[in-house]
This record gives structure tokens, C-alpha cells and sequence, in this order.
């Protein structure tokens, strides 16, 4: 099986951290483009349901990208289990997609 060349990779963060770790992985070229989002998130955590303010964050990337991505993401994330989930993106507008190659070399 085939791997795709780029993937979508959703985290969320605290309000505070959000816009620093976007800046970061775009500075650091392994994203390039990160949107951030108000969300309200509904969990459980330590036994318990919580509602946190949050930011997410869509990063967009290459596949070989996905582990050192994952890395700095976790040395920059203050929680103690940082959601990150990463999608293939099977197809789009041709221009973007070489701009994230581009941008991601």
C-alpha cells in the first residue's frame, strides 16, 4: 500500500499555546499552513467529563513529515496526552497541493 505524499494532522491546545506552536511548525517547514479554530471541547479526563475553551489547529504536511511534526509537537504541547491525528488527503486543487510541497521541502 501506497502512503500519501501529504496529510492533514488535527491537535488541539490551550488558547494561550495555540498561536506560538502554529508559527513554530511553520517556521520550522514542517507544516506549511496551520489554521487555528476557536472549539469547544467536551471530554473525559481522569474520571471525569470536562469542557475546555480550546484551539484547534489543522496543519498541513507531508506524510514523511508526520513523526518529526509529531516530536515538536509534543515538546511544545503542555498537556499530558495532546490530541494529534493525522488524515490522508487523497486529492485537491493541484497549485495547493505543489505549494505544500514547496513549502514543506
Amino acid at each position: 500500500m501506497t502512503l500519501p505524499e501529504f496529510v492533514v494532522v488535527f491537535c488541539t491546545a490551550s488558547p494561550d499555546e495555540a498561536e506560538p506552536l502554529a508559527k513554530a511548525l511553520v517556521d520550522s517547514r514542517l507544516a506549511a499552513c496551520v489554521n487555528v479554530a476557536d472549539v469547544q471541547s467536551c471530554f473525559w479526563w481522569e474520571g471525569a467529563v470536562s469542557r475546555e475553551a480550546e484551539r484547534l489547529l489543522v496543519i498541513k504536511t507531508q506524510h514523511r513529515l508526520l513523526d518529526p511534526l509529531i516530536e515538536r509537537i509534543r515538546e511544545l504541547h503542555s498537556y499530558d496526552l495532546p490530541e494529534i491525528i493525522a488524515m490522508p488527503i487523497i486529492g485537491g486543487y493541484a497549485p495547493y497541493l505543489d505549494w505544500m510541497r514547496e513549502e514543506t521541502a
